[in-house]
């Protein structure tokens, strides 16, 4: 097996070394990640594996504090005898020297772990200014004699000096440079990263080639997996009904317990998805769901319904009972029209009664059913896919929390409820929220089914 390709993460101190680290691997907890300088002070390792093999192992170290000190350091070296040294072998003495364990300790682990690397990051924070510090360091880095990749970071920041970087970065012979933003890298970043080093490193390009494919199969299965999460949200919430007395202090109750079921509801959505995304619960602040009013209705003869118990709609008593009655229920009232659709239930068969006979009974009593508005199905379906997009577009090493707001979906906006959640309406044995039930295969086809419509739906944002 080959040996893995060794980078060193390099660069001065507070650049982004560790957010770079954090965002390669998807780790939110590796090392720490702070405004203070040298927050790194040991070399800090990490493995990218493919299909079970590692394929790169990764190199975090401490920033160089003092490199115009360093650099007169280094070229102070000379072997007695007048013997010229070049700049790697200047820097194999230098890191045996005591002075590598007291004055330079920080520079000379960056050091060694350079000698001992295959290539190397180097980390740019592109708010800065080009310095003679960042001038010398890149001169002490260069004598190692490795591949060194400049990675701009903080390129989506508004203070960003990124062509004066790029100027910089060729005038010292470095003309291979990628854009790497840690806190919100593009969709494509971490290929082009991997591309560009591929460049210099050619005898490993087959192995970052199935880093790359690896981790884009990844993606897309996440992907997948996050849009089944939502399906299964917004189908527990569309099936879920409540039976409630119509005096209106119990209707106030049961709105304001149902309200509480659909927000914890959600907030286990909210959970899974950064779990899946290997986020932490508190990179979200999100204020509470503001549902609406509960409204009472019925859709107990909607044609989804009708449908399932087996009668026909377009003649008789079945599609005038579709017509009116429920119109009737939803304003409050049981009319002569529950008549008309007792009849039709009974052409249903004794099955159909057995199936919704209690529900009429309900209505029959005095009984509402209490069911969550289509605009809140909207609002959860808008909030969870723009939830995943802000994840998908999020390095580990951002630090502020993410900021649900509405995202520009005319799906969901303007466009019809989902045929999935309709039938959803009709089936209040698929909702989970009042806890988990029998398994069905009709739901998780209505799952499957609006996942993949969530999916289609995503590529047309507005």
């Amino acid at each position: 097996m080959t040996r893995p390709l060794r980078i060193a993460v390099v660069g001065h101190t507070n650049t982004g070394k560790t957010s770079l680290m954090r965002t390669l691997t998807r780790d939110t907890g590796f090392g720490e990640v702070s405004s203070r300088p040298s927050t790194t002070r040991h070399v800090e390792g990490a493995r990218l594996l493919a299909d079970g093999e590692v394929l790169v192992e990764l190199y975090d170290t401490p920033g160089l504090e003092d490199p115009i000190a360093l650099l007169e350091r280094l070229e102070a070296i000379e072997p007695p005898g007048g013997e010229r040294l070049d700049d790697t072998a200047r820097i194999e003495r230098f890191v045996a020297t005591p002075v590598a364990g007291h004055r330079f300790e920080q520079e000379a682990k960056v050091l060694r772990q350079m000698l001992a690397s295959d290539a190397a990051f180097y980390v740019v924070d592109v708010r800065d200014s080009v310095l003679a510090k960042h001038r010398d360091e890149l001169a002490i880095l260069g004598g190692c004699a490795i591949p060194l990749l400049p990675v701009l970071n903080f390129v989506c920041d508004s203070a960003a000096n990124e062509s004066s970087w790029r100027e910089a970065l060729a005038r010292l012979g470095l003309h291979a440079v990628v854009r790497f933003d840690t806190v919100a890298p593009e969709r494509d970043g971490e290929r082009r990263l991997y591309e560009k080093l591929a460049t210099l490193v050619d005898a490993h390009r087959p192995a970052l080639e199935r880093l790359v494919a690896c981790r884009e199969r990844e993606a897309r299965a996440r992907h997948r997996a996050a849009l089944g999460l939502v399906a299964e949200l917004l189908v527990d919430v569309a099936a879920a009904r409540v039976a409630v007395a119509t005096e209106a202090q119990v209707i106030e109750r049961a709105v304001v317990a149902l309200h509480e079921r659909v927000r914890r509801r959600e907030q286990a959505c909210v959970d899974a998805l950064l779990a899946l995304y290997r986020f932490r619960s508190d990179n979200v602040d999100a204020a509470d769901l503001p549902l609406l009013d509960g409204r009472w209705e019925s859709d107990l003869f909607n044609p989804e319904t009708f449908r399932a118990m087996g009668v026909r709609l377009g003649t008789g008593a079945a599609a005038g009972a579709a017509a009116g009655v429920g119109i009737d229920l939803m304003l409050g009232g049981l009319t002569l029209g529950t008549a008309a659709a007792l009849g039709a239930l009974a052409g249903g068969g004794w099955q159909a009664v057995r199936q919704f006979g209690d529900r009429v009974v309900e209505k029959l009593r005095g009984q509402r059913e209490l069911s969550v508005d289509d605009a809140i199905l909207r609002l959860l379906a808008l909030r969870q896919l723009r939830l995943i997009d802000a994840l998908e577009t999020r390095g580990h090493a951002a630090v502020a929390p993410i900021r649900l707001v509405d995202p520009q979906l005319r799906q969901w906006r303007e466009g019809p409820i989902p045929e999935p959640l309709l039938r959803a309406r009709a089936h209040r044995e698929w909702s989970g929220l009042f806890g988990a039930g029998p398994a069905d295969d009709a739901r998780q086809e209505a799952v499957d089914t609006l996942a993949r419509s969530l999916s289609e739906g995503a590529t047309a944002s507005s």
